[in-house]
């Protein structure tokens, strides 16, 4: 379970993003961040934030979700001048107005331990000692609490925007699974076709992939031959689409063709009764 910063707001940080038990800066940021409830009314935007065109569609969307569930994952702000400037999260903030809300969770951060964290999640990010998901987490974290793009992030680390993103789409992989995957000590390569893959699947694959020892190649060479599989039996039933129409209209249940088999599935007893009877006419 991931832990956040502070006591008594754990449940605000995205596990789903930022685990502490990856976060290779959360030592540094307890030292320097605060986690509280601001009074809205004290957080002001940042005048020298780029973007400035908020869809007010997505923002109306996400008040909704607000007032539903509250907000899930704290905004970040410095102080300034007895107030608040927002880093990240802005979306939020507004949102948090429309719904209604008069305080909002945050953290708190000076100017100067925000820079000092930035750099310093910058230089752990170019380690060439972490595990991918330490790495996905760091990225996470520049992303959310540090307002940084992919493209940003992939300049400040020296790598291309495609490979920011995909490690980071590792952090969809399931708790149990990224911790397998660091205990194991799993490459990115031979994990990444298990991110859009079902929990059946991937416990039917991840002890193989331990196991054997399988590659990167191997992994997405078994998931392509699964989807081809996937494709063609779909490709198999489209075919006898029209058929099965036809077949559950004469007789008043549902008709499935699959391989060389026909199946009814008939609503009721008397269905089945009729069923039964007109196939033996």
């Amino acid at each position: 379970m991931a832990k956040g910063l502070g006591r008594g707001f754990e449940s605000l940080i995205p596990t789903e993003l930022i685990d502490e038990e990856f976060d290779i800066t959360a030592a540094e940021d307890k030292k320097d961040s605060e986690l509280k409830e601001l009074k809205i009314s004290d957080i002001i935007r940042d005048e020298n934030q780029p973007r400035h065109e908020f869809s007010k569609e997505a923002i109306e969307a996400l008040a909704a979700s607000i007032k539903e569930h509250g907000v899930l994952q704290p905004i970040v702000v410095t102080k300034e001048d007895g107030k608040y400037k927002i880093v990240a999260g802005e979306r939020r903030w507004r949102a948090s107005k429309i719904a209604g809300l008069d305080k909002i969770p945050a953290i708190i951060r000076t100017l100067d331990s925000q820079n000092r964290l930035e750099l310093s999640i910058i230089e752990n990010a170019q380690r060439e000692d972490l595990n991918a998901i330490e790495l996905a987490t760091a990225y996470a974290k520049l992303k959310t609490q540090f307002n940084l793009s992919s493209k940003d992030i992939a300049a400040k680390v020296g790598k291309s925007e495609a490979s920011i993103q995909n490690t980071m789409r590792l952090l969809n992989l399931p708790d149990d699974v990224k911790k397998i995957m660091v205990k194991e000590k799993l490459s990115e390569g031979v994990m990444r076709p298990l991110v859009s893959a079902d929990e059946k699947t991937i416990k039917k694959v991840l002890p193989k992939i331990i196991k054997e020892g399988w590659t990167a190649r191997k992994a997405e060479r078994y998931f392509a031959d699964n989807k081809k599989k996937s494709s063609a039996n779909l490709v198999k039933r489209d075919a006898y689409h029209k058929e099965e129409d036809a077949l559950s209209a004469k007789y008043n249940a549902v008709a499935r063709i699959s391989g060389r088999s026909l199946t009814f599935r008939c609503r009721t007893e008397e269905d089945l009764k009729s069923l039964i009877k007109n196939l033996s006419k």
